[in-house]
């Protein structure tokens, strides 16, 4: 895993600010595919993600963990906006600043049109904008609201809004809580984790696109929460899923 940061590292220093767009989206799917095969995660993806072609395309996700963002960029290459503490995390903060993260000072409100230009700007040349817009992580057993100030920058580019819902089962299908950074885990000890676990898969679900044209951003937030939820078999603001049950089970 370190080597393979390395290798990343020294791409992103001398490699990706001299290539086309399209090549550094190459990059980025290859080396989180192999991140992905090195902690040992199989991917399954269920539902057709944005195409590569599509322009202005965002994907809206639950969060679970820090592999999240490389789960979603192996199967669709995908520049994420982020909370700014994401910068802080060992290698992974560093990776993602240079790989084009889109980083938001939620603290900050008028931070919402410095974020819908760079998402402007990154739309226009082809990539693909990711976010979590539950604000943090969770042990995948629950939903909660989406922040409606995150949907700002698709409304205002008139985005089509892809609903993914991220799921880590073990090899009996179960929710694999062992691979959520949330609670009072520290990037370490959930580092140690996710490298311990075995035969563990992650489900990347992706509902049909929400069109944004028309509506508000108050709109599309619920929209997507509502589709998300319904796609981990969950109901936002309820009590969580018992582990047993696939997603999709009637509570």
């Amino acid at each position: 895993m370190l080597l393979h940061a390395l290798h990343g590292a020294l791409i992103l220093r001398f490699v990706y600010p001299r290539v086309p767009a399209r090549r550094r989206r190459e990059i980025v799917g290859w080396w989180s595919a192999k991140l992905m095969r090195i902690a040992g995660v199989c991917i399954q993806v269920e539902g057709v993600p944005p195409a590569a072609t599509e322009r202005a395309a965002m994907i809206a996700a639950n969060h679970v963990s820090w592999l999240d963002m490389f789960a979603i960029s192996s199967v669709r290459p995908t520049r994420f906006i982020a909370k700014s503490e994401v910068r802080d995390w060992p290698m992974v903060g560093w990776i993602a600043e240079r790989a084009g993260t889109i980083f938001i000072r939620r603290e900050t409100r008028r931070d919402t049109a410095r974020i819908s230009e760079r998402v402007h700007a990154a739309l226009a040349q082809g990539d693909c904008v990711g976010l979590f817009p539950e604000g943090t992580t969770s042990f995948g057993d629950q939903l909660r609201r989406f922040h409606t100030s995150l949907f700002e920058p698709a409304v205002a580019n008139g985005a089509h809004v892809h609903p993914c819902a991220i799921r880590y089962e073990d090899e009996d299908g179960r929710l694999c809580r062992e691979m959520a950074y949330a609670g009072d885990l520290t990037f370490p000890q959930s580092f140690r984790l996710v490298l311990r676990a075995r035969g563990v898969t992650v489900r990347l679900v992706f509902a049909p696109a929400i069109e944004t044209a028309g509506r508000t951003r108050r709109e599309v937030a619920p929209l997507a929460e509502a589709t998300v939820a319904s796609l981990l078999g969950l109901v936002p603001g309820r009590e969580p899923r018992m582990d047993g049950d696939p997603p999709g089970a009637p509570r």
